[in-house]
């Protein structure tokens, strides 16, 4: 389907923009600007995450704009080369972590904005409606920081997400789960406790099926209501399980309430493993202070990388210089998630979204080239790429170290967390 020709209850996309006055999304000409739609919160519980995925938006769109000495996709040349070396433009809009509005802002995005692309949205349950609407247009979706794994279940044509998603996160904390078992440790029984979103649903249910594979006992599920006001009765019962890990899936302001109930209801875990998210947030580790010593999460990004990929520290000091805060596991995801998906429209030569779609599943960017621990892009046809190996890192002494897998670890766990 051309981006041009969308089925909107049996009229096309231009029958429909004829009758309304609604254009339809445009074709760049070489030399113009290229014209990406950027979707976070940046307003409400997740603000602080869309202020910081702007800054690492804009971070990517200077490396390709520019001229750097980056062994990057798009770096070394200022602009696309392949559309005579345009410069991107972002146009950034708030979905507020509400999927309606995530589709209207998404329609806008398109229609009046004319973006070619679509990138965001940090929440899978917005970048799920967002990807359904970039597919009625014909274009690209690259989702770049949501980890749904049914987010790449829906047969769609336009997603893509260069990340891992949960089942591949979620198999790694159980091989490092594994790995702790071998070595002696005493790991038995795990709580799942996950908000009641996609996000959360997916998740526990990819944990709690690799438990019952692997001979862990789940002796705590827990679910609740995101951004709930109280996790006192949540924690009561997770305190009473004491699992040997606890493995919560947890935006931002539900990892701060949890750890600060916990704190209140003198509860130490013994381990926590996480489905980063929250737990990956500067403003959470602000907000816990020590109580988030030797708390383990997967990861994506480690700013120990650098030892092995040297465009890391440049890049970080880059973004750092926006933002005052170092790149995390949302903020580096974001951030070469523009990168893959500019690097495509270069190739493409074209803003057209069949064009771009044909350069997307073309892509194979070794790991090399990229600041990720990643064997490499390459998109399956489901549109996921399934070379984005994940890592576990652990926060001590202020900063994460990476610690699993031993390839690439650069510590020893300290396990029990609280030893």
């Amino acid at each position: 389907m051309n981006r041009r020709q969308v089925l909107m209850s049996g009229a096309s996309i231009l029958s429909f923009a004829a009758l309304s006055g609604v254009a339809g999304p445009a074709i760049a000409q070489a030399g113009q600007d290229v014209v990406i739609g950027v979707l976070f919160p940046m307003s409400g519980a997740n603000a602080q995450v869309g202020i910081d995925a702007r800054h690492a938006m804009e971070t990517a769109a200077d490396i390709v704009n520019n001229s750097y000495d980056l062994d990057l996709p798009t770096a070394k040349n200022a602009g696309l080369a392949g559309l005579g070396n345009a410069k991107i433009r972002l146009v950034f809009a708030d979905h507020q972590s509400d999927p309606q509005k995530g589709r209207a802002e998404a329609e806008r995005l398109i229609t009046q904005e004319k973006a070619c692309a679509l990138i965001g949205c940090y929440l899978s349950s917005v970048s799920s409606t967002v990807s359904g609407v970039a597919e009625r247009y014909g274009l690209p979706f690259l989702c770049a920081d949501s980890s749904s794994p049914s987010l790449a279940r829906h047969e769609l044509k336009f997603f893509f997400r260069p990340a891992a998603q949960d089942e591949m996160f979620s198999a790694a904390m159980f091989d490092f789960l594994d790995a702790q078992k071998a070595k002696g440790k005493k790991v038995e029984t795990v709580g799942l406790f996950f908000e009641d979103t996609i996000f959360g649903t997916d998740s526990s249910n990819t944990q709690r099926k690799l438990a019952a594979e692997r001979g862990y006992k789940v002796v705590a599920d827990i679910k609740y209501k995101s951004n709930s006001p109280s996790l006192g009765v949540e924690v009561q019962q997770i305190k009473a399980a004491d699992p040997d890990v606890l493995m919560p899936s947890s935006y931002i302001t539900d990892a701060i309430l949890l750890m600060r109930t916990m704190g209140e209801l003198g509860y130490k875990p013994k381990n926590i493993v996480a489905q980063a998210s929250g737990f990956s947030d500067k403003a959470f580790f602000d907000a816990v202070g020590d109580k988030a010593t030797g708390i383990i999460s997967r990861a994506s990004f480690s700013l120990d990388m650098a030892q092995k990929r040297p465009s890391v520290l440049k890049v970080n000091n880059m973004f750092k210089a926006r933002s005052s805060r170092d790149l995390n596991d949302s903020t580096s995801r974001e951030l070469m998630g523009l990168l893959v998906l500019a690097d495509a429209i270069d190739r493409a030569k074209s803003t057209d979204g069949d064009e771009i779609r044909e350069a997307l599943v073309a892509t194979d960017i070794p790991g090399e080239r990229t600041i990720m621990p990643w064997k490499r892009v390459k998109f399956e046809a489901d549109g996921q790429n399934v070379d984005a190996d994940p890592v576990l890192v652990q926060y001590i002494n202020g900063a994460f170290v990476t610690i699993f897998p031993a390839a690439v670890a650069l510590a020893e766990p300290l396990w029990p967390m609280n030893a």
